[in-house]
């Protein structure tokens, strides 16, 4: 790290994750967040899906939808109905080969549900499956060609530009629906 300033210290380290995030951020196709947000206003049900880190991103985004009165499932728990005709799946996967997250985007269309991917591999499974890509050209654990560099381990930098970029279309989704603070935390949970 001595001969790497930009890792020197924690201010440097804060510094530097700034601009890889405003690098990513800043390559994203808007259009593809307002196509998102138009896909989930129609959507019968909501589902999510992914493994690992990019999992959390998407129980992130499901709680925020929650939040805003839509009708969303995380794929995987207990309580999920089965997804059908009508429904969107909004998958998450750095490299859009992860197997699960795959798997379940193949049922979903098989299903008669359409998917929707967040990844920054477009031409892997899970980007081919789906109806729509929210590309984000962050690095992942893979360090693939095309990748945005970065100092952070493993997919770091894919994860957060996959919560700023959903929290964005969530956004998006409150100002449409005319959700603001207080409507939205009349439907956080109270039995905390």
């Amino acid at each position: 790290m001595a001969d790497r300033p930009e890792l020197s210290t924690t201010a440097a380290l804060l510094n530097t994750v700034q601009d890889e995030m405003r690098g990513v951020l800043g390559a994203v196709d808007t259009a593809s967040l307002d196509t998102l947000a138009t896909v989930l206003l129609r959507a019968r049900r909501v589902f999510v899906a992914g493994e690992g880190r990019s999992g959390f991103m998407a129980r992130a985004f499901a709680m925020r939808l929650m939040h805003l009165g839509l009708n969303v499932h995380v794929i995987g728990e207990t309580t999920t109905p089965a997804v059908g005709d009508g429904d969107t799946v909004v998958a998450v996967s750095g490299s859009g080969t992860t197997a699960g997250t795959v798997r379940v985007a193949e049922q979903a269309v098989k299903a008669g549900a359409e998917v929707h991917a967040v990844t920054t591999a477009p031409d892997s499974p899970l980007g081919s499956l789906a109806a729509t890509v929210l590309l984000l050209p962050a690095a992942t654990k893979y360090r693939r060609a095309g990748e945005a560099a970065s100092v952070q381990p493993l997919s770091s930098l894919f994860d957060q530009a996959t919560h700023v970029t959903l929290d964005v279309v969530a956004l998006r989704l409150a100002n449409l629906l005319e959700v603001d603070n207080d409507r939205a935390r009349a439907a956080h949970a109270n039995t905390e």
